[in-house]
């Protein structure tokens, strides 16, 4: 393996890793609001605005993953 191949694949490894948890978090996010918004109509004014502040938060990780993988 050459230098230039295991950075390559340590990019790869943090986008892959990096991304893989915010798309499971968003998921699970946004599958939990909707559930509770069938439950409860009368939430969705409350929850919608937490709901995306958590997707949003959890984006910011993965767009660190993609920082650090461009500085690698």
């Amino acid at each position: 393996m050459t230098p230039e191949m295991v950075k390559i694949m340590a990019q790869g490894a943090t986008i892959a890793i990096g991304g893989i948890a915010p798309a499971i978090a968003i998921g699970r996010t946004a599958s939990k609001a909707m559930e509770s918004i069938g439950r409860n109509p009368e939430a969705a004014d409350k929850l919608f605005v937490p709901m995306l502040l958590g997707m949003a938060f959890a984006e910011a990780i993965a767009i660190y993953a993609l920082v650090i993988a461009f500085i690698l």
